[in-house]
């Protein structure tokens, strides 16, 4: 079965919801961490992401509570996230080690 490659934003909220249950605030603020500053998610494109992959079964929400009078949903990943979080982590690790062998090959492994 061919499952098709994940979009760089997809990779990250799941990476991030691997460490445990989070609301979009932590969601927003781990990807920017994780993704060293590149990736910023607008709260407009975590939400639609996170009601994708509620309806892909890949998160599920896992509780809310009461912060300032507003509710704060958060979320965790399921199973299925899990295992599609390590098969795109698998995919990626064998494209860059094939990279990374044909750079040496090259004679160019990269920045010295």
């Amino acid at each position: 079965m061919h499952v098709r490659r994940m979009q760089e934003p997809t990779f990250l909220i799941l990476t991030a919801l691997a460490a445990g249950p989070q609301h979009g605030y932590g969601v927003m603020t781990d990807v920017e961490r994780i993704s060293d500053g590149q990736v910023r998610l607008r709260a407009g494109t975590l939400y639609a992401a996170f009601d994708r992959l509620r309806e892909e079964g890949l998160i599920t929400e896992d509780r809310e509570e009461i912060v300032d009078g507003r509710v704060r949903r958060y979320y965790r990943l399921t199973g299925d996230g899990a295992a599609r979080l390590a098969a795109e982590a698998e995919r990626m690790r064998r494209h860059a080690r094939a990279a990374t062998a044909r750079l040496r090959a090259a004679g160019s492994a990269g920045p010295a």
